[in-house]
């Protein structure tokens, strides 16, 4: 029989798996998730000029201006849509927080390194498919796939991959622009390998979140978020 998992408690799980995940790529040094990739570039080509700049702030900032691209695609917009750039927010705190926990681990060893891509990479996929499973408005990153995939009729978990692919061409493209011709900064193996099968990985996961738990509302606050959906009843 299957468990109930709070869909709110899901929101929250998403936020920080994802966090930790990212922070354990950067820590690998084999290339970051080519999701976050623009806004790690942007963070190494800020900060040694302005101090105040964190990976955090630098990812808040790219997600405010791809939630602007997800409205004028889809031509239209919804108050919650808002919600994800608060999240995206939180979500920046949070990383913040967990570089400075990375930046004590030790990486005296390329098997240590390759245990924290693993991980990373598990960790990054775990929290997606959290997100996916929520009403709250995930990062900008997930609405878009999310929203996007839908409005075209797409599937989620493809949609994705390709999503993850393009994502990696920018990054790919900043580092020439910002590091210089062939130097890969933040962008290496381990980011096309994740771009190939994260989206593979994210769907096993999600099969096996529903394999386990039937995702369902603590608190009426669905309606503020999904206002067109049917109303669920906390706990249903």
């Amino acid at each position: 029989m299957k468990r109930t998992f709070s869909t709110e408690l899901a929101y929250v799980f998403g936020i920080v798996f994802v966090a930790w995940g990212v922070v354990l790529m950067e820590k690998a040094d084999f290339g970051v998730s080519m999701v976050v990739a623009p806004a790690y570039l942007l963070y190494r080509w800020l900060s040694p000029v302005w101090s105040f700049v964190t990976f955090g702030m630098a990812e808040y900032c790219l997600q405010a201006v791809l939630l602007l691209a997800m409205c004028l695609l889809l031509r239209r917009f919804r108050v919650s849509y808002l919600f994800s750039f608060v999240t995206a927010v939180v979500y920046g705190f949070v990383l913040d927080a967990f570089m400075l926990l990375g930046a004590m681990l030790p990486v005296d060893s390329m098997a240590l390194r390759g245990l924290y891509y693993v991980l990373g990479m598990l960790f990054c996929a775990a929290g997606v498919s959290a997100m996916f499973h929520t009403y709250i408005s995930p990062e900008v990153y997930e609405l878009f796939v999310k929203e996007v995939s839908a409005h075209f009729g797409a599937d989620i978990n493809r949609f994705k991959t390709g999503y993850d692919c393009v994502s990696c061409l920018i990054g790919v493209a900043m580092s020439f622009l910002v590091f210089g011709l062939w130097h890969f900064e933040g962008v290496k193996w381990g980011t096309i390998l994740c771009a190939l099968i994260n989206g593979h990985i994210i769907g096993r996961i999600s099969a096996f979140y529903e394999k386990r738990w039937t995702f369902c509302d603590r608190f009426p606050w669905r309606k503020y978020f999904m206002p067109d959906a049917v109303t669920q009843t906390p706990g249903e």
